[in-house]
Order: structure tokens, then C-alpha cells, then sequence
């Protein structure tokens, strides 16, 4: 065995470190596989030059290689042996194995244990129990590491009754001690009828899955319809509250314009008037100079004649009287407009309140199971209600159920029909 392994060791590949395949042999009488060489060579073409892995020898050109054909048989029945070694080697016990409690050096796997030696045996090791007779009688189990487990603490005796009156395993002598008045049954009996509710348990179960899976997936459709449907009101809403801010930009732009038009005409009067009074203030100016030059003259006929000629002439006519409000403000019209306003801005909230109100609900809900039984039993008196997406689910009551649905708030009915109003 020792020899089959140096044999082993001196036909490895250099390179791979493993059995040559396809052996070949270059100038220097270094062997390779075919494929390992080639791979490195390949890797010097660039340099035109080529070297053996193992001992760095030159070659120039690339030397043409074959595969040799003794090495490749010599490999072969390397093969063979190593295969036939491990098929009549000992099996030996790996991390995972329970060890063979007789076996000295290297540990073999065990195959048994006995329950009344307390012991592992591996395929050698069991084979008095077996042959003798007195041995024939032990208790043998597959191969178990946990064998102090399997023995009563208290009479050190093979547990092998099961008490269901306390629910735990004990020995023979147990049965005729402190469990004598209890019931008990052997663990293979309670083992089967512990098995039959496993399966009732496992099949349970599975239902439960199977029921989970749905509601998953019903879970995900209603996920994927309410980010749809949020999407589009998103970009409804967006639409709407666009329109309604180029409106009111729109209208504001009017409403300024109007009262940029109505300034200009109001002040265009105001400096008309200004200079038509300005005019009037100057031809008063005239008459008051004529009337202070008319005064100190003495000579009664100078006196008439001058008065007759400048303050009885018909030049000092009336100017037409026109009137301004001094106070005029446009505070006036936004005394009159600013009441609807307000008004109008409160039905706008009222009316985003109740859009905003009618989303806070579940729209996705999960009714609580009223019972269960066994294994993760469940009786679903309403399974249909776990998910409502076209409808915000307000209260549940045995089988009834009540809904606010969009075009029927405060809908009331049992589970079966709902359909009627989807």
C-alpha cells in the first residue's frame, strides 16, 4: 500500500500535482500532461522562447511533443490500485460518525450499539454479539453517540416504556415504582401512535402552507393593483392640481392687468384734471394782478374804464367743476372678491379632506382565525376577507362584514355577497 503510493507520488503531473493524463514527455525527460503544457507554453508564445516548468531548460523552436504511451499505461494500472485499495481499506470514522469504542489508533466507523454493554461497535468489533450466544440476547441499536440518553437514571435500566400520564420515557422497574398507577404503553406503540398524529400534524401543516402561499399571492396581486392604482391617482392628482394652478396663475395675471388698466385710465383723469385746475389757478393768478394794478388808481373815469375792460370782460368765464375722490383705494374690491374667495378655499379643503379621509383605511386586511385546532388548524369563517382591494373593510362580525366601497359606503352583507358589488 505504502509502495503503490511513492509509485503514485512519482508519476504526478508537476504542474496539477495530480496522476498524469495523457502523459507526454519534453527534451529535458520531464513528464507532463499533455494538457498542463500545452496550456503553459501557450501562455510563451509572445517570446518565441519555451521552457520546462520543473527544470527552466530552453527551447527554441516550440518542441513538438506526443503523447507517450508506457507512461499512460504505467498510469492506468496506478489507477486500478488505488481504487482497489480504497475498496479493501477500513472504513474509518469521520467527524460526523459515531466511533467504534473497541478499535485502538485510529478509530473505526461504528455500525451498532448495544444498549446493555453501552457501547459502539464497528463492523469488526460487533461480530461477538453476533456469535456468542450470551452476547445475542443485548439490545442492539443502529449506531447512536447519545447512549446515556437511552438509560433510566434511577435503575440504570434500558428505557423502553413510554408514560403518558406524565408524558416522559422510563425503565421496567419505573412501571413498578413510581409509575404504577399510571398509564403506560411501550415506546414502540406510542412511537406509531405518535407517528400517526405526525402525520396528521405534517399534513396540517402543509395546508397551512398551501393556504400562506395563496394569501401570498393574493397579498402581492393586491400590492401591485394598489401601486397601479396609486400611480394613476398620483398622476391624476398631478394633472388636476397643474390645471387648477394654471388657472388660478391665469386668472391672477387677469385680475392684475385689470387693475394695472384701471389704474392707468384713473390716473390719466387725475393729471388731466390736475392741469385743468392748474389752468384755472393760473388765469385766477391773472385777475387778482389786474385787480391789485386796478386798485390804487384815484381817477374815477380811469378807475370804470379799466375795471369795464379787464374784470367785466367776458374772459373771466367759469371753469367746468370737476371732481375726484381723493381716497379711491382697490382695497374696496378685494373687500368684495376676498369673502368668496375664502369661501370657495374652504369647499376646496373640504373637498381634499375627504379624498385624503377616504384613503385612511385597511385596504388590505388580514382577518384573525377564530379557531384552532391541532397543528396549525385554522377555521376561516371569512377567507375571502383577507384582501379587498376595491374596498376599504370597516368591520368584521362573524360572517358579516361591512365595506365602504366607492360607489356603495357603508356596505353591509356576509362574505358570499360581496362579489355582487365588485
Amino acid at each position: 500500500m505504502a509502495s503503490a503510493s511513492v509509485l503514485q507520488e512519482e508519476f504526478c503531473c508537476p504542474i496539477c500535482l495530480d496522476l498524469l493524463t495523457d502523459p507526454v514527455t519534453v527534451t529535458c525527460g520531464h513528464s507532463f500532461c499533455l494538457k498542463c503544457i500545452t496550456g503553459c507554453w501557450n501562455q510563451e508564445d509572445y517570446k518565441g522562447v519555451y521552457s520546462c516548468p520543473q527544470c527552466r531548460e530552453t527551447f527554441t523552436p516550440r518542441p513538438v511533443i506526443r503523447r507517450s504511451t508506457l507512461l499512460a499505461d504505467v498510469v492506468e494500472k496506478l489507477k486500478k490500485i488505488d481504487l482497489l485499495t480504497d475498496a479493501t481499506s477500513p472504513c474509518y470514522a469521520g467527524p460526523d460518525d459515531v466511533e467504534c469504542d473497541f478499535c485502538t489508533g485510529r478509530k473505526h466507523k461504528a455500525i451498532k450499539s448495544c444498549l446493555t454493554c453501552m457501547g459502539s461497535y464497528c463492523e469488526v468489533h460487533i461480530q461477538p454479539h453476533n456469535e456468542v450466544a450470551c452476547l445475542k440476547k443485548h439490545k442492539l441499536v443502529n449506531a447512536c453517540s447519545r447512549l446515556q440518553e437511552k438509560i433510566c437514571s434511577q435503575h440504570h435500566r434500558i428505557i423502553e416504556v413510554f408514560c403518558r400520564t406524565d408524558q416522559k420515557l422510563i425503565c421496567m422497574l419505573c412501571t413498578m415504582d413510581d409509575h404504577n398507577e399510571h398509564k403506560t404503553v411501550s415506546a414502540i406503540a406510542e412511537r406509531t401512535e405518535k407517528q400517526k398524529k405526525l402525520l396528521d400534524m405534517k399534513w396540517d401543516n402543509l395546508m397551512r402552507i398551501q393556504q400562506i402561499n395563496k394569501e401570498v399571492q393574493e397579498v402581492k396581486q393586491a400590492k401591485k393593483y394598489l401601486q397601479m392604482s396609486a400611480q394613476v391617482a398620483v398622476e391624476d392628482t398631478e394633472e388636476i392640481f397643474t390645471e387648477l394652478i394654471s388657472f388660478m396663475q391665469k386668472k391672477c395675471i387677469e385680475v392684475k392687468m385689470s387693475i394695472r388698466a384701471q389704474e392707468r385710465a384713473e390716473v390719466r383723469q387725475a393729471e388731466e384734471l390736475s392741469k385743468e385746475l392748474e389752468l384755472e389757478i393760473a388765469e385766477l393768478k391773472n385777475r387778482n394782478a389786474d385787480m391789485n394794478q386796478l386798485q390804487p388808481i384815484e381817477d374815477p373815469i380811469d378807475f370804470l374804464q379799466s375795471f369795464q375792460s379787464h374784470l367785466a370782460s367776458p374772459a373771466a368765464k367759469n371753469l367746468p367743476k370737476v371732481t375726484f375722490k381723493t381716497k379711491f383705494s382697490f382695497s374696496e374690491v378685494m373687500k368684495s372678491v376676498s369673502p368668496c374667495l375664502k369661501e370657495k378655499t374652504k369647499e376646496f379643503h373640504k373637498a381634499i379632506h375627504k379624498v385624503t379621509g377616504f384613503m385612511k383605511g385597511d385596504t388590505v386586511k388580514r382577518t384573525v382565525p377564530e379557531e384552532h385546532c391541532g397543528f396549525y388548524r385554522i377555521n376561516r369563517h371569512a377567507a375571502d376577507l383577507t384582501l379587498r382591494i376595491n374596498g376599504v373593510v370597516t368591520a368584521i362580525t362573524g360572517s358579516a362584514v361591512t365595506v365602504d366601497f366607492p360607489d356603495y359606503p357603508g356596505w353591509s352583507g356576509s362574505a358570499s355577497k360581496i362579489e355582487l358589488v365588485l
